[in-house]
């Protein structure tokens, strides 16, 4: 069993070098290396990470977490998923708060946070223009995913939001579980009745600034997800 782990942290390992190296999307390749360049204002000290973002958490994590993509001075300048903006310190803090996370904060990669049988990966894995990654790059970026999930092999999978969603069902779809992803419809604290025998999927909204800060997500609601979380893992 020991040797199994291991070699899942190994082929994890490669797949972050494959996923740092990758320049599959030139708008992409060009807007995170022009953010890495420019900077904000504020962050004009730090040398911008400016590269693709791997997934980050615990190797043989039964929570898979998929979010939409890094924050171009977020992720994109830390080098880490939902580290060093506003949605990361909602969603680490509800982390933290269900068991899934040793602390509440993400500030940069060496600040000692880790993921307690959560596991986070992006749909797409560069900053793109407007926060809006076009189809044609969430493509590029779903071999990564895939790959990801066929290590972990997860019970549930938690969609930050309606682009994770549907990325999910999308692959879900090619692999021939479902026939269309139309009747899942997406919703806070949906549960899609999926086929036996793969991962539960599970959907919040995004943390995002804008969405926390309108009071349309909060932390109570994430909170009573997260617990229906742990009800199901401990259930399956």
């Amino acid at each position: 069993m020991q040797e199994s782990q291991t070699d899942n942290s190994q082929l994890l390992q490669i797949l972050e070098q494959e996923v740092i190296t990758c320049r599959k999307c030139p708008r992409l390749v060009e807007y995170r290396e022009e953010i890495a360049k420019d900077k904000r204002r504020a962050y004009r000290a730090w040398t911008y990470w400016g590269k693709p973002i791997p997934g980050f958490g615990d190797p043989h994590a039964e929570l898979f977490i998929l979010g939409l993509a890094p924050a171009a001075h977020g992720g994109n300048r830390t080098g880490r998923a939902f580290t060093g903006d506003r949605s990361g310190d909602f969603l680490y803090a509800a982390l933290y708060q269900a068991g899934f996370a040793n602390q509440p904060t993400s500030v940069h990669r060496d600040d000692g946070l880790r993921l307690k049988n959560a596991f986070i990966a992006a749909t797409v894995r560069c900053a793109p223009p407007a926060n809006k990654p076009l189809p044609s790059e969430i493509l590029n970026c779903r071999g990564y995913l895939e790959q990801e999930l066929a290590l972990l092999k997860p019970k549930v999978v938690l969609a930050l939001g309606k682009i994770a969603w549907d990325a999910y069902l999308d692959i879900l779809k090619i692999d021939g579980v479902i026939a269309s992803r139309a009747k899942f419809l997406f919703g806070h604290g949906t549960e899609a009745q999926l086929p036996r025998g793969g991962p539960k999927l599970v959907g919040v909204y995004h943390p995002s600034q804008q969405n926390t800060q309108t009071g349309r997500v909060t932390s109570t609601m994430y909170a009573t997800v997260l617990s229906r979380i742990r009800k199901l893992l401990a259930d399956s």
